[in-house]
């Protein structure tokens, strides 16, 4: 049985401009105290193509945790546009966010994705280069992905 559960996720500043930061409310339980740290990721999917792609936008350490309801911001600052393909760049992409106790990821949290430009004329006509400062980044909010994996939380050497 899982020892931390993941109530509720808020996407703010949202849409946004590509360039901002990202930021996550996120609230958890924890049904027992844990003595080592949780380790949060934000990772971005630069390529539907390959993981080759993807950006660990940032990591975090919570811990030790108590008992009880637990409330963050996480902020990652925007993927480095350099590593996205040019041709990945406009359209659907997914953020994850993950959780993983002593180096077994528990749960996954995805979100879609769009990155549009909020200027018609450049929508119906895009630039062969993608102007980066003019995307907006549109997270679908309402509708995250949430992936279950069962691990090992006791200490095995413990007994």
């Amino acid at each position: 049985m899982a020892k931390v559960h993941i109530t509720n996720v808020v996407v703010l500043d949202n849409p946004s401009s590509f360039f901002n930061p990202f930021q996550f409310e996120l609230t958890f339980e924890c049904i027992e105290e844990l003595k080592e740290d949780l380790e949060w990721k934000m990772i971005y999917v630069g390529s539907a193509e390959s993981e080759d792609f993807d950006q660990i936008l940032d990591t975090i350490y919570v811990g030790p945790v108590p008992e009880g309801r637990h409330i963050f911001v996480f902020q990652a600052d925007p993927p480095d546009v350099t590593r996205i393909p040019e041709q990945d760049a406009v359209g659907v992409t997914i953020v994850l966010l993950t959780c993983s106790y002593r180096g077994q990821e528990f749960v996954r949290v995805g979100y879609f994705i769009n990155n549009e430009y909020a200027d018609p004329e450049l929508r119906e006509n895009p630039p062969p280069k993608p102007q980066f400062e003019k995307l907006t980044r549109n997270i679908l909010a309402t509708k995250p992905r949430v992936t279950r994996f069962k691990i090992n939380w006791d200490d095995a050497s413990q007994n």
